[in-house]
């Protein structure tokens, strides 16, 4: 696709303190956009809900990206941790990609517990927001994902198929077809999106939405993951059960296991 957006030279005055051509990474424009999205969707409905100031919800949006950015480069390194010993620079060389999604949802939950609680939000509440709120920035992520290249499928000659051609892709192998694995997961984001909104005006109890986002978006992972391509991510059972399989299991547990106490809390309301 394009993973560069575009490209221009600097001024000359300039070429000292940078480099001479700044580039635009589609993939880090494209989580920007969706992260300015996802912020102005948390600050409407915070506030309109439990009268949050906009300067909490602009402490929220930061604390994440933080907790995003660190959660989804460690769980990078752990894809390849002896490459990444050897060459700790390659961690942090690029954030036009080499992220980890489970890991910036895992260090994000944590990071919006002891946030909520400290500021004496509802927890729960707040939690059904923030699952929209992820949806938006993890589809816009995945949109990122295609112009990139990375997070590809398997070769693929069928009816549904995507070819990158781009000499920056990270497609692998390029000019081949291969899976439209990016377009699977916008596809699935957009349908738990599309779903938890309808949730949110009907839940049975207070966090239902982020609880069900939890399940969908785990289950619907482990089924792409069959069609992944970047198989450099690892195996736990080789070539049956990778690592995001993994993780998506015990979500959809932990997820499980919540779900039915908060629920079985609020039958015994009732």
């Amino acid at each position: 696709m394009h993973p560069e957006l575009f490209k221009f030279q600097l001024p000359e005055f300039l070429q000292g303190l940078y480099s001479e051509e700044i580039i635009i990474y589609s993939y880090g424009f494209l989580i920007s956009l969706g992260a300015l999205f996802a912020f102005l969707y948390t600050a409407t409905q915070a506030k309109k809900q439990f009268d949050v100031p906009f300067h909490q919800s602009a402490d929220i949006a930061i604390l994440l990206i933080l907790a995003a950015v660190v959660g989804g480069k460690i769980f990078f390194f752990f894809e390849d941790p002896i490459f990444f010993i050897k060459n700790p620079g390659e961690i942090l060389k690029s954030f036009e990609n080499g992220f980890v999604f489970f890991g910036s949802l895992l260090f994000c939950i944590p990071t919006m517990l002891i946030y909520f609680k400290s500021k004496k939000l509802p927890i729960l509440p707040m939690l059904d927001i923030m699952a929209v709120t992820t949806c938006i920035v993890h589809g816009f992520g995945r949109m990122g994902c295609l112009m990139a290249g990375c997070c590809y499928g398997l070769p693929h000659d069928g009816f549904a198929s995507i070819t990158f051609h781009h000499p920056a892709s990270l497609a692998n192998p390029l000019n081949t077809p291969l899976h439209p694995t990016q377009l699977y997961s916008i596809t699935l984001i957009s349908i738990i999106l599309i779903y938890l909104l309808y949730l949110k005006s009907n839940k049975s109890f207070q966090g239902q939405v982020f609880l069900t986002y939890l399940i969908l978006y785990a289950t619907g992972r482990s089924f792409i993951e069959i069609f992944r391509g970047d198989i450099s991510r690892g195996f736990i059972i080789e070539n049956y059960l990778s690592h995001s399989q993994f993780i998506s299991v015990l979500v959809i547990l932990s997820a499980l296991y919540f779900y039915w106490n908060l629920k079985r809390k609020e039958i015994k309301k009732g």
